[in-house]
C-alpha cells in the first residue's frame, strides 16, 4: 500500500504547547541503536497511536496499524530516508500541527519557547488551499518586524528560490542560517510584490512591555503588551502589573495583537493574573478526558480591562482572550482572532529529533471550540489604513488602541457611577436614567 498524502498542509510554528519527554543538551550525542532508523520511525508511530487527538474525525487505528507494518518492512540506509518516511506517514493524519522536526529544528524550537530566537523573527503557515507560504506575524523587535513585514504577507521566494510547492521544513532551512548572514525574501502583499533582505540574528526577546498612558481627561491607563507566550512571559507580565499597580492606574489595556501563541501553561498563568475565580480553559483529550483550569484566587488586579486582538492573535492568545471574554472580566476590541484551538505536546525522540503531536483541543470557559473559527471581539475595529511606526503602537495614533482606551474609559465611568450612588441620598430613578445600558445593579 502506497502512503498517500491526503492534503496540502499548513503549519504554525508557535502554539499552545505542553512539554513531555526529556530535552537533550546536545542532540548530536543522542544514543540510538546502530543503524536502527526504524526505532525512530516506530517511536513516532507509537506516540501517535497512543496520544494523537483527531480533530477531523478521519483517523482510523486499523489503517494506522497497517501503515506500521509497511514502513517497518522497508530498509533505510540513512536518517534522511527515515525522516522522509516519518513525514510521509504523518501526512496521512490530516493534521496541520502534528509534525516531525529533525534534531537541529527541534533544538531550535526548544530555544524559541525558552525566550530566544535565531533567524529573522517570523512565524509561517502553509495555506492548504493556495499552497502559499504565509506569514502569521512578525515578532516585534526582530529583523522582520523592523523591515516592515506584516501578517498575511506571502513569501514568493527565498534567496531567489521559488517557494512554489516548497514545504515548511525546506523553507525554514533556507530562512534560518548563521548569525550575521543575510536572506532575501520576495514578498507578495495584495497585488504588489517586493524584495526584503534581512539579517539573521539570535535575539533574546523580552516578551512583555508596559507603560502608563494618560487619557485626555487625566486618567492613568496601564498598557501591557505581550508579544509571545514563552517561558518568561508570565513572570514579566506579573512584574509589569505589580509596577503599574504602584502607579495607581485606573484600568488596563492588554495588547495581544499579532501574538502567535506559545506555551499553554504560560497562557493559564497570565489569565490568572487578571481572573481571580472562574474557569480559564478546558482541555479535552482523545479519550474525552476533560481537564479544567480555573483562577486560583490570586489575581493581581481587579481593575477594568480591555484586550486588543487581531487576525494574528493565535493559540495561547486566544486562550487568554476567551477566558477574559467568557468570564466577563473585560472587553475584546479589534478584529477576529486566528482560530487555533488545538494543543500540541513536544516529544523528544530517541535520536534527538522531535515530534509535536496534537494531544487535545481546548474549549473556552463557555465550552466554545474556536478552532478554525476564532474569537469575535466585543467591538470590531480595523487597524489604521496607513501604517504606523513601531513607537506609535499603543498610543492614540493607533486606531485600535484608541478604540480600546475609549471603551475602557466608559467601563471606568460606569463603575464610578455605581460606586458613587448612595441609596439614602440619591433618587433611584435618576440613577437608572444615567445608566444608559439599562442594567440593574445590586448595591452592597
Amino acid at each position: 500500500m502506497k502512503i498517500r498524502k491526503l492534503l496540502k498542509k499548513k503549519y504554525i510554528f508557535l502554539f499552545a504547547t505542553s512539554f513531555s519527554g526529556l530535552f537533550l543538551n546536545n542532540f548530536a550525542e543522542a544514543t540510538v541503536l546502530n543503524n536502527s532508523y526504524k526505532e525512530v520511525i516506530d517511536h513516532v508511530w507509537q506516540i501517535v497511536y497512543r496520544d494523537f487527538l483527531d480533530s477531523n474525525g478521519k483517523f482510523q487505528k486499523s489503517n494506522w496499524i497497517n501503515l506500521r507494518k509497511e514502513v517497518l518492512s522497508k530498509t533505510y540506509s540513512d536518517s534522511n530516508e527515515a525522516y522522509d518516511a516519518i513525514r510521509d506517514m504523518l501526512s496521512n493524519l490530516d493534521d496541520s500541527y502534528t509534525r516531525f522536526l529533525e534534531p537541529k529544528e527541534f533544538n531550535q524550537m526548544r530555544i524559541d519557547t525558552s525566550g530566544e530566537l535565531t533567524g529573522v523573527g517570523i512565524q509561517i503557515v502553509k495555506d492548504k488551499e493556495s499552497d502559499d507560504l504565509i506569514i502569521i506575524s512578525p515578532i516585534e523587535g526582530t529583523p522582520a518586524f523592523d523591515a516592515g513585514i506584516k501578517a498575511r504577507d506571502k513569501i514568493l521566494s527565498i534567496d531567489d528560490i521559488s517557494t512554489e510547492g516548497m514545504n515548511i521544513e525546506d523553507a525554514v532551512k533556507l530562512i534560518r542560517g548563521q548569525r550575521g548572514t543575510k536572506v532575501k525574501l520576495e514578498i507578495l502583499r495584495g497585488s504588489q510584490s517586493f524584495f526584503k533582505t534581512l539579517s539573521r540574528e539570535k535575539i533574546e526577546i523580552k516578551s512583555v512591555s508596559s507603560k502608563v498612558n494618560q487619557t485626555k481627561n487625566g486618567l492613568s491607563i496601564g498598557y501591557v503588551r505581550i508579544k509571545q507566550f514563552n517561558a518568561n512571559a508570565s513572570k514579566e507580565t506579573r512584574d509589569a502589573i505589580k509596577d503599574l499597580e504602584t502607579k495607581k492606574v485606573a484600568g488596563y489595556v492588554l495588547d495581544l495583537r499579532s501574538n502567535p501563541g506559545g506555551l499553554l501553561e504560560s497562557s493559564i498563568d497570565i489569565s490568572r493574573h487578571f481572573i481571580n475565580k472562574g474557569v480559564i480553559v478546558s482541555t479535552v483529550s482523545k479519550d474525552g478526558l476533560k481537564e479544567t483550569k480555573k483562577g486560583n484566587g490570586k489575581a493581581l488586579t481587579k481593575k477594568p480591562l480591555v484586550v486588543l486582538v487581531n487576525e494574528g492573535s493565535a493559540s495561547a492568545s486566544e486562550i487568554v482572550s476567551g477566558a477574559i471574554k467568557d468570564n466577563k472580566r473585560g472587553k475584546l476590541v479589534g478584529k477576529k482572532t486566528f482560530g487555533k484551538g488545538l494543543v500540541q505536546s513536544m516529544r523528544t525522540l530517541v535520536d534527538g529529533s522531535g515530534l509535536t503531536v496534537t494531544v487535545a483541543k481546548y474549549l473556552t470557559p463557555n465550552g466554545t471550540d474556536i478552532n478554525k473559527s476564532g474569537i469575535i471581539p466585543d467591538i470590531e475595529v480595523r487597524m489604521n489604513i496607513n501604517p504606523i511606526l513601531q513607537r506609535e503602537i499603543g498610543t492614540r495614533k493607533d486606531k485600535q488602541y484608541r478604540a480600546g482606551e475609549k471603551e475602557l474609559i466608559n467601563i471606568i465611568n460606569r463603575k464610578n457611577q455605581i460606586s458613587e450612588f448612595n441609596p439614602d441620598t440619591t433618587n433611584l430613578n435618576a440613577f437608572l436614567k444615567i445608566n444608559k445600558e439599562d442594567k440593574v445593579f445590586s448595591l452592597n
